[in-house]
Formats: structure tokens, C-alpha cells, sequence
């Protein structure tokens, strides 16, 4: 019997063995997992910023308005068109916002509203002359005394020429009457006269004064012969009233030329030659014309004309 006991204790003792080693084999198993997952502070660590691009950094990458503004910005028309003396084939202008007065204070002596008393003769022209504009269909034409000429002031200026019989006519000023003609006088074309007096009559007495006239289309600029960049002369044509100045740009001003008695604007030095011109009548209005490349004896138009008065 005791024999017995002795076999049965050992038994007992040989399970309680064998269970507390599985058990501790099975705890070892799940501590070796549980060291293999990462714990909530080590993915913590793991800060978004240096695992991959935050949305923001993406879009600023990736997007593809951001993408398509910055190929924009490189081809912008503003970065690559070329200059305006690069487009001598249709000028560009635009007036600026500047209207014209009543009055004119920019005038020589041919003044709005002002009548000159004198004669008129006639002799047979194309419309070329001192002015030194191209022949013209228009046959209405006059050659100014040199005091009213006033150096080329009055090139281009329309006049309405009155006789006494109360005949009229409007013409357009293009030559220098020199010495022989008085103050006051004008030397008609002969198609001009025709329409005041009969051609025998030679000469009569007429009343003149500014005239601002409707439909004349707009205005034309040409580079005289022989113009470059470092030396240039320019004219305007076809201006419905007479012109008091015109600039160049120079810099991020304006620059004035001085005129020739040829009625030309001259640089003599070509600075601002090819590029934007600003043209002033004697009312002050001002339209500043872009796109006027230098080509010599060539006639550029415009889209532009001063206002009537």
C-alpha cells in the first residue's frame, strides 16, 4: 500500500513537470511575438513627414495647374514677342487718354478761330513741295507764305480759303511760297483757284482761316531716306490739324525732336529711332504710336487720327 502511494505521488509529480514546461514553452512563443510587432510609441517615431510627402508638398510637385503656370510663365507672349521694330508690317497705336481742348495752346501763327487777311495766286503742282509729301490725287492744295509757313509748322494744317465773291475752298497746306509772296498770301493749286475766281483773274483777295475737317481718314508715319538706328528723320502725314511736337521714347521718358524746315522730325544722334512714337497736335492731344519700324521713304499706317474741332 504504501509502495502504491509512493507510485501514484511520483505520477502526480511527473504531470505537474510536464505541464510547467509546456507552459512555460507556450508564454516564450507569445513573448517572441509580441517584440516582433511594433508598439505604439515605435510607430510613433515614424512621423508622417519623413515616411512619404505630405498632400501639400504632392500638390506643389505634381499639380498640374502649378505645373502648366510655370510653363506659361516661360512662354509668356510678354517675354518672347519680339520688339516693335521686329513688326514692321502692321503698326500698332493706341491714343492716349487725353482729350483735346477747346483751344489751341500749343499753336504757331495759324491759330484756330484767327482770320488772315491776304491774296491769292495759283500755279500748277502735284502736291509736292517743300513739305516734302509724295504727289497726291488730291488736288486741293496750297503753298503757305514763308512768314505763316513758320519753318514747317504749317505742313499738313487745312485752311479755308475765302474770296470776296463768297466763293470757298478748303486745302491742305504741302509747299513753302517763298519770298516773292506777302504775308497772308497763298499760292493756290490751280484747281484750288479755280473754285474762287476764273484763272485771268491771276490774283485775288481772299480771308483764310484754320480749318479741322471731317473724314481724313488716319494718320501715316514715315522714316526719311537714309535712316538707321543711329541717325533718323521722321514724318507724320495725313493729320487732320496741324502738329505741335513729337517725342520718342527714351528710357522711361519722352524725348522731343526738333523739326526741319522740310517738315521732318529729326534725331540726330538715333536715339529712340524705331520705337514708340508719341505725336502731339496744337490742341494737345496726344496719340502714342508703337510698331513703326525703320524703313526708309516707306509710308506706315496707323489706326489713329486726331479729333476734329
Amino acid at each position: 500500500m504504501h509502495r502504491r502511494w509512493l507510485f501514484l505521488s511520483a505520477a502526480v509529480v511527473l504531470v505537474v513537470a510536464s505541464l510547467t514546461v509546456v507552459f512555460l514553452s507556450g508564454h516564450k512563443a507569445d513573448a517572441g511575438r509580441v517584440s516582433a510587432a511594433p508598439t505604439p510609441a515605435t510607430g510613433a517615431e515614424v512621423t508622417p513627414s519623413s515616411a512619404s510627402p505630405t498632400p501639400s508638398a504632392r500638390a506643389t510637385e505634381a499639380s498640374p495647374s502649378t505645373s502648366a503656370s510655370r510653363t506659361a510663365g516661360k512662354k509668356s507672349p510678354s517675354a518672347t514677342a519680339p520688339s516693335p521694330t521686329a513688326h514692321p508690317a502692321k503698326p500698332s497705336a493706341a491714343p492716349v487718354a487725353q482729350p483735346a481742348s477747346g483751344t489751341a495752346p500749343l499753336a504757331g501763327r495759324i491759330r484756330p478761330g484767327v482770320t488772315h487777311q491776304g491774296v491769292a495766286t495759283f500755279y500748277q503742282t502735284d502736291g509736292t513741295g517743300a513739305c516734302l509729301y509724295d504727289a497726291s490725287g488730291d488736288v486741293l492744295t496750297g503753298a503757305m507764305n514763308t512768314a505763316d509757313y513758320e519753318g514747317s509748322k504749317a505742313c499738313g494744317a487745312y485752311v479755308v480759303v475765302r474770296a470776296a465773291s463768297g466763293a470757298s475752298v478748303t486745302v491742305r497746306i504741302t509747299n513753302e511760297c517763298p519770298g516773292d509772296c506777302a504775308v497772308g498770301q497763298i499760292d493756290l493749286s490751280a484747281q484750288a483757284f479755280a473754285k474762287l475766281a476764273a484763272p485771268s483773274a491771276g490774283r485775288v483777295p481772299i480771308t483764310w482761316e484754320l480749318a479741322s475737317p471731317g473724314d481724313v481718314g488716319t494718320l501715316s508715319v514715315r522714316y526719311k531716306t537714309g535712316s538707321t538706328r543711329y541717325w533718323c528723320g521722321i514724318q507724320v502725314i495725313g493729320h487732320r490739324n496741324p502738329l505741335a511736337r513729337l517725342e520718342v521714347r527714351a528710357g522711361s521718358g519722352w524725348r522731343q525732336l526738333a523739326r526741319a524746315d522740310y517738315n521732318y522730325f529729326l534725331a540726330e544722334d538715333g536715339g529712340g529711332c524705331g520705337g514708340p512714337i508719341r505725336i502731339t497736335d496744337i490742341y494737345g492731344e496726344r496719340l502714342t504710336v508703337d510698331g513703326i519700324a525703320i524703313r526708309s521713304n516707306v509710308v506706315q499706317p496707323t489706326r489713329v487720327q486726331f479729333a476734329r474741332h
